[in-house]
């Protein structure tokens, strides 16, 4: 069972315990504890028992279990000796799994994770990783195959969270998706002695007056703009702030002065051409600045958005949000200003409430300017990592 049904009264709100499940009162092996001696520090969190598991009051006994265990062994991991196992939703049931029967367990799988501090998890099928990554993703779930392969430094657990495919998908496809599974598996392995990286803080410098800008004469900055809208044409559109990182752990964020004599500075950096310019999905600021701003921008080098693509070509992975997660651990930095920055009539020529937001107080304007410099400093280390990985020695345009 790799996904869930909706029951009729559920409520998003609402904290759902084993009373409101009921699964434990028609299963053998009731609220299921983990099992296993855990030697390496790896948590792996299937979806839901098998009837022989919740026979025998242990996980992965079954068919699908046997299949990971074998390619844990040849990875010279023992599912047994090594590993800690759980299921997202803890006892056994012939019934789909509903979003209260997932919910009413998710806070026993944290529990697990917050008290083991597992140095990897790894997250088999769609349950486990709805159980684990959703209650925190605030955007477009999809489904696995979107989330498989990406071996993610969770900042919020410190710990390699890295989502597989269940066993299960092999009676679909069973080359296919072994092949993949293997592969996923080793890649796991060889982050057992490997430290998950610190996302750090980076130093926002916030100003007024830009001149500090004038002193980026070479290099590479990352910039990104806060606006009005999607499209800059229709009348009323503004660029509202603006954000540069020159390291990638520094960034300068402003509000765009309505001067051109104030924003002179930027304007002149974005025609440096020796400061190679880098964004994620460059046409935005691109267009945004030849219509609002008035000049074409020299010295473009990177797009971390195509990048992205180039290196996996799967259907939704290349936003800058999902992109942030599974590379730098970071789940969630803009759920305070994102829902201002859609649309009010659906339409990309429409107007956002992003002005409203900022309108409101002096903390909301703070929120935007923070919001817009850690988009500008993650493009920034996101790009780093994908030229390392690319091997190629991007030129400006």
């Amino acid at each position: 069972m790799d996904g869930f049904t909706l029951f009729e009264g559920y409520n998003e709100e609402k904290k759902y315990s084993c009373v409101s499940c009921g699964l434990y009162k028609y299963c053998s092996s009731p609220k299921m504890p983990p099992t296993g001696k855990f030697k390496k520090k790896i948590l792996i969190v299937g979806s839901s028992p098998a009837q022989i598991d919740d026979v025998h009051g242990q996980h992965f006994v079954g068919k699908d279990g046997r299949s990971l265990k074998k390619i844990l062994e040849r990875n010279n991991i023992s599912l047994e000796e090594d590993c800690l196992s759980v299921n997202a939703v803890r006892c056994f049931t012939k019934n789909d799994i509903s979003k209260i029967n997932l919910e009413a367990c998710r806070s026993k799988t944290i529990q697990v994770i917050e008290q083991h501090k597992p140095h990897i998890i790894i997250l088999v099928g769609n349950l486990a990783i709805q159980s684990v990554i959703a209650y925190r993703w605030k955007k477009n779930f999809d489904k696995i195959d979107k989330w498989r392969g990406h071996i993610i430094p969770d900042q919020d657990f410190m710990a390699w969270v890295c989502p597989v495919y269940d066993p299960a998908t092999f009676y679909k496809n069973e080359i296919e998706a072994t092949t993949i599974l293997e592969n996923d598996i080793a890649a796991i392995a060889s982050k057992l002695h490997k430290k998950v990286p610190v996302c750090k803080e980076p130093d926002i410098e916030q100003i007024t007056d830009l001149s500090p800008l004038n002193n980026i004469k070479t290099g590479e900055v990352a910039f990104d703009y806060e606006t009005t809208g999607l499209k800059p044409h229709a009348k009323g559109h503004r660029i509202i702030c603006a954000s540069v990182a020159d390291t990638p752990d520094h960034v300068y964020t402003f509000l765009m002065p309505a001067s051109h004599k104030k924003r002179k500075p930027f304007v002149d950096l974005l025609q440096r051409r020796a400061v190679y310019k880098m964004a994620h999905n460059m046409k935005f600021e691109d267009n945004w600045t030849n219509v609002r701003l008035g000049i074409s921008i020299n010295g473009w080098m990177f797009d971390s958005q195509i990048a992205a693509h180039q290196i996996d070509n799967r259907a939704g992975i290349t936003g800058l949000k999902f992109q942030t997660y599974v590379r730098l651990g970071v789940v969630d930095y803009d759920s305070d200003v994102s829902p201002f920055l859609k649309s009010v009539d659906g339409t990309s020529n429409g107007f956002n409430r992003i002005i409203e937001f900022m309108n409101k107080n002096k903390e909301n304007e703070e929120k935007v300017l923070k919001y817009c410099a850690y988009d500008s400093v993650y493009e920034y280390r996101i790009a780093m990592m994908q030229k390392k990985e690319m091997g190629y020695d991007f030129l400006p345009f």
